[in-house]
């Protein structure tokens, strides 16, 4: 599972360690922002009570940032965008219009550019959500999640859960993504997907009942 990340950034190192699986990150990301609320990584300034954003962030007038947000470095947060709070957003991403982003981890490079929903997901570093795509994170039924991978089906523990991407992953637009879906790095999906369960790395997802590996 770890393999999905080439690297974390170093202030998710030490909680890494402790995490057996990715979802657990998610599960801990209040826990993280807090922490870095206290203690200040160097470069970055408080804007308002709870938000910190790193040296060339651009925030347009029109976005909402709600406590506790850190914005890493060169990352540009556009017209409508909205993050709800307990967000880390890593250095060089892009937020865009209409897109809607809580509790999330998105590492460095990671693009949600147009109408994106982005709920107690983590995605990995350059990657893609393209216009429309929606990372669900409630079961229909309200129960907690259930990870199911090609060994085990994990009990999260978790009532809200939505995707974990790895690095370089793009997914097409107007896809959604199930709740607990793990995309394995670098895998593509088409556009208008339903994609669920775990993909494997270096995947083309053109269906769920078409899955072929990447000609690299």
């Amino acid at each position: 599972m770890k393999s999905l990340f080439e690297s974390l950034p170093l202030y998710l190192a030490p909680y890494a360690c402790e995490c057996e699986y990715p979802w657990e990150l998610i599960a801990r990301v209040e826990e993280i922002v807090g922490a870095l609320l206290k203690n200040v990584p160097e470069g970055y300034r408080e804007i308002e009570k709870g938000i910190l954003v790193g040296e060339n962030v651009s925030i347009a007038d029109s976005a909402r940032i709600e406590p506790p947000t850190i914005i890493g470095k060169n990352s540009e947060i556009r017209h409508g965008a909205y993050l709800r709070g307990n967000v880390i957003v890593g250095e060089n991403c892009v937020i865009g219009n209409s897109s809607e982003i809580k509790s999330a981890i998105l590492l460095d490079r990671v693009q949600v550019p147009h109408y994106n929903y982005v709920g107690n997901s983590m995605l990995g570093k350059g990657a893609h959500l393209g216009a429309g795509a929606i990372c669900s994170n409630l079961k229909s039924d309200g129960s907690n999640v259930v990870v199911h991978t090609e060994d085990k089906s994990h009990r999260t523990g978790m009532r809200k859960l939505g995707a974990v991407l790895g690095d370089g992953v793009e997914i097409g637009c107007g896809c959604v993504l199930a709740p607990g879906c793990i995309v394995g790095k670098n895998t593509t999906s088409y556009p208008l997907t339903f994609v669920r369960g775990t993909i494997p790395e270096n995947s083309i997802v053109k269906s769920m009942s078409e899955i072929v590996e990447k000609r690299i």
